[in-house]
This record gives C-alpha cells, structure tokens and sequence, in this order.
C-alpha cells in the first residue's frame, strides 16, 4: 500500500469516527468519550500526512510513532464504547477493526523507516556496521 493510499484510507478511518461521535449519547459519558476518540481518531490521518511531509527518514519514523499511539488511543475509545453498552458492537466493530490494522501497518513502517535511517546515518558517518 502506498502513501496515497494509506492517507485515503486513514481519512476515511476519520470519517468514521466523525460518524460514530454523531452516534453517541448526549450524556456526559457520551460527550466526554466523544471528544476523547474525535481527537485521537481525526488525529491519524492529520498526522500521517504530516509524516508524509517529513525531510528525513529520521522524522518521518518519529512522526509515525505519533500517528501509532493515536491509533491505539482511538482503538481503546472504540473499546469502551463497546464494551460499557454505549452502543451497539455492530455499530464499532468494523471501525475498531480498521484501528488494529492501521497501527500494526504504522508499527511496521515505523520500524522500517527507523532501520533505514539508522543505515543512512551510519553510511553518512562511514561507519559500515
């Protein structure tokens, strides 16, 4: 997959989210969690396109840590709403399926980019280990 794809598929994720926000409750449970995952959900993909824009190797595996922990947080929003009855499992389940695999994706790439600009930095060094 590549990056064109991936920031489609990560705006999409965030239209999802708006999607379930719209679904909550308007209770304070609701409201309170509905921030929380608007944040952390719509924070994915604004965050890998600033990966995109990275100017180093270095950068771009750092700016993927922050869109990992943003996909985790939204997985584990995804989880309490389901798990506390806010609603119905049906309604989350395919969303907090496509959180999982965003951030394994992320992890992976995140791990690459970092070995690559460790390889980079060395050979710029000339250290050839």
């Amino acid at each position: 997959m590549d990056r064109e794809e991936l920031k489609k598929r990560t705006k999409e994720f965030a239209l999802g989210v708006i999607r379930v926000v719209g679904a909550l409750p308007p209770t304070i449970a609701g409201k309170n969690i509905g921030n929380q995952i608007m944040r952390s959900g719509t924070s994915v993909a604004a965050n890998y396109r600033a990966a995109c824009r990275a100017r180093s190797r270095a950068e771009f595996a750092a700016k993927l840590g922050t869109v990992v922990e943003e996909a985790d947080e939204t997985a584990f929003w995804l989880e309490i709403i389901d798990e506390a009855g806010i609603l119905p499992k049906e309604r989350i389940e395919l969303l907090l399926k496509e959180a999982n695999e965003l951030s394994a994706i992320f992890v992976s790439s995140r791990k690459t980019a970092s070995k690559s600009a460790i390889i980079n930095h060395r050979s710029k060094l000339g250290d050839g280990r």
